[in-house]
């Protein structure tokens, strides 16, 4: 699949026809003779070709006065897997508005993170995706105000400003705009909960109240929620869960009662996840110290399981390897596990350098409890946030329990993120990054992969050098030398990140298999 795949109006036509569910997300279909808007594997009967018109994204659906379909809901397939796979100013923008920068600081804030003016960025996203940054970003308050009202009982003034909205009379008229309905007859629609969601919603009176006040509220009330998030299938579930749990950090992370459960930093407050995996969706229970965060949140989680891939394609590629071929057919629709925290993540790099993973596990939790923020968990085990760069650089190296080398290695880095010489955020150019971590002592091409594959998200980073790796590739009959191994890797491109996985799971590591 190509961008601007909603220009190719015969190719999106046999989608419709099809109810092919790999489309969702990658264009949008509007119905001239109803107003509304589809995801292609809508169930409804398709309606005729001349009657329909193709779009890019939901918020262009919105835009042109399209409402969003009751039967499918547009508003929640997956996102695009462009974003994920590319790494030009329009695809770090889209993360950036997932993650609620819009919001928190505007379309100039918006710019200030990718370093090009308001206009050319407004510019190139209405060329690509039919609607500017401002739109988007209502479409994703939209999405969050139907969610907070359909899996909450909270007043409809809490989920407003929750979801972003400056005003209510602003809240009231987007949801009757883009779901032709009233909030409050939204929730009397809501499907009620099957047997395989999570624990109950929480109520009004489960969360604390506020006095009523004229303006917005300084911080929207806490609550925990729970969720479906979608996924293209197929999805493989073993090594993406089994090496988050391998490789939790105490504190941190956890697996219970088959989820995984994490600690989340948010822009407003600590936040915690448990994510398990389901046949068709993700549950997702969030427990927030405030409900602005839910938008990031559930980007970060989405980002984590790489929810937004398309496995397909990927699949399709690696299948035209007869090397691979068998290892895919096997066990289809792995995902790349990545990170919630890029600068945590590129800290726990070091940590790992040349150990195995036990020994990485017990320095990190060295790290978070000396340094880490307490945060409360009366659901499990986790007591901690990761430790933030700026705690990390202000520790004794001396109070490091590691060579010299590496303890050079690991300040410097935490000093470079501190002080902004080295950003990871979803805003990233990739190669510039890249480069940036090499220069530093002590990163090799290993980490600067990893850390491009898992934090900066990357999807075709390649490991030639791992142990793991090379244990396969001798398994497998592949070239024993990484520059050997790197030339053979050239046909996996752009997925040799998903080809790691797969190599990776010919090993009996605790990484690539579910807990028990």
């Amino acid at each position: 699949m190509q961008n601007g795949m909603h220009t190719d109006r015969d190719r999106c036509v046999r989608a419709v026809r099809s109810k092919d569910a790999r489309f969702d997300g990658w264009f949008f279909t509007a119905v001239l003779t109803t107003g509304i808007y589809c995801r292609p594997s809508c169930p409804a009967v398709p309606p005729k070709p001349e009657n329909m018109v193709f779009h890019p994204s939901a918020a262009a659906c919105q835009q042109a006065g399209f409402r969003a379909c009751k039967r499918c809901r547009p508003d929640t397939s997956p996102g695009s897997p462009e974003w994920n796979h590319r790494a030009d100013l329009v695809a770090r923008a889209m993360r950036l508005i997932a993650d609620g920068v819009v919001d928190r600081d505007g379309v100039p804030g918006l710019a200030a993170r990718l370093g090009y003016s308001t206009r050319q960025i407004e510019r190139q996203l209405l060329a690509e995706l039919g609607a500017g940054p401002l739109a988007l970003a209502r479409a994703q308050r939209a999405q969050t105000a139907r969610l907070l009202i359909e899996t909450t009982a909270l007043p409809m003034a809490e989920i407003a400003f929750a979801a972003g909205f400056s005003s209510i009379r602003s809240f009231n008229d987007t949801v009757r705009e883009v779901f032709a309905l009233s909030p409050s007859a939204l929730r009397t629609r809501a499907p009620r909960p099957t047997a395989t969601d999570l624990p109950s919603r929480p109520t009004a009176a489960d969360l604390p109240r506020r006095p009523a006040a004229s303006g917005p509220p300084r911080a929207a009330v806490p609550g925990t929620l729970s969720l479906r998030l979608p996924f293209r299938a197929p999805l493989n579930p073993d090594n993406l869960f089994g090496h988050l749990a391998a490789t939790a950090v105490p504190g941190v992370e956890e697996w219970r009662d088959g989820a995984y459960r994490r600690t989340l930093r948010l822009p407003h407050g600590p936040g915690i996840a448990a994510l398990t995996p389901r046949p068709d969706h993700v549950a997702c229970r969030l427990t927030l110290a405030d409900l602005r965060d839910l938008p990031v949140a559930i980007s970060r989680c989405r980002r984590l399981l790489d929810l937004d891939a398309d496995p397909v394609a990927v699949d399709d590629q690696l299948r035209t390897d007869p090397v691979l071929a068998p290892l895919v057919d096997k066990a289809p629709g792995r995902r790349v596990p990545r990170t919630v925290d890029e600068a945590e993540f590129a800290v726990r790099a070091v940590l790992g350098q040349q150990v195995s993973t036990a020994a990485a596990r017990t320095h990190a939790a060295r790290l978070v409890t000396a340094h880490g923020e307490p945060v409360d968990d009366p659901e499990g085990g986790l007591t901690h946030l990761f430790p933030a760069p700026e705690a990390l650089a202000a520790l004794d190296p001396e109070s490091l329990a590691m060579p010299r080398t590496r303890r050079a290695t690991f300040t410097t880095l935490v000093r470079e993120l501190a002080g902004g010489g080295i950003r990871l955020g979803v805003e990233s150019d990739w190669q510039e990054t890249r480069a940036r971590l090499l220069a530093l002592p002590g990163f090799g091409p290993w980490t600067v992969d990893v850390i491009a594959m898992r934090a900066l998200g990357d999807p075709d980073a390649f490991l030639p050098t791992d142990l793991g790796i090379r244990r396969a590739a001798a398994e497998l009959g592949l070239p024993a030398t990484p520059a050997a191994l790197t030339a053979r890797a050239a046909a996996w491109q752009p997925w040799r990140a998903y080809a790691v996985q797969y190599l990776w799971a010919t090993d009996s590591h605790p990484i690539n298999f579910l807990p028990v």
